[in-house]
């Protein structure tokens, strides 16, 4: 299999860790490329654009969508929409790298389906409900209200998790790291 043709996605509900996973991992593997995803929402805390997302209003979004730009999107949560963009998979493969993805637990469903047997899907597992809660609390982005849609979706999105190749249970940060470099060293 070459590695064009190569990809791995992550999905999680927010607050599992997914992201610090990611970023680690991409450390660790120089042949990864993390592609960065559209959204109509505003930067939190020191993200910027073109690093963490492209950062696009409602507008510039509906736009792109019009274009078929995007190789999937979804409206994450109400008025908030996240998606990949073409450009950023033909960016990606033109450099010969595999690609990584960070993206919402439908949009790596997606992702799977179009890729099929390319994708290697990962899901990331929060130990418990009560504890993705209490990372949401303490990461400090989010109000109470938010938090509350946070968790009442990943109760939804855990149930989807049999859908993906892997399920890593981020209990212990450093233990998922490992076997999540595991899972990529046997996969390219």
């Amino acid at each position: 299999m070459s590695n064009k043709s190569k990809l791995i996605i992550f999905s999680a509900p927010s607050g599992s860790g997914k992201t610090t996973i990611v970023t680690e991992i991409l450390k660790q593997f120089p042949q990864l490329e993390f592609s960065i995803s559209a959204t109509s929402r505003l930067p939190r805390g020191v993200e910027k654009d073109g690093s963490e997302y492209y950062f696009l209003s409602s507008q510039e979004f509906e736009q792109k969508i019009q274009e078929d730009a995007f190789i999937e999107w979804e409206e994450v949560y109400k008025g908030t929409c996240y998606g990949t963009l073409r450009t950023e998979i033909e960016r990606i493969w033109s450099s010969g790298n595999i690609i990584i993805f960070d993206v919402d637990v439908k949009g790596g469903l997606k992702l799977k389906e179009i890729f099929k047997e390319e994708a290697l899907a990962i899901f990331i597992m929060p130990p418990s409900i009560d504890v993705l809660k209490e990372r949401l609390i303490k990461r400090d982005t989010d109000t109470m209200e938010v938090i509350e849609k946070r968790v009442a979706k990943a109760e939804y999105e855990i149930s989807l998790s049999n859908q993906f190749d892997k399920i890593i249970v981020n209990d212990n940060l450093d233990v998922a790291i490992k076997e999540v470099n595991q899972v990529i060293t046997q996969s390219i």
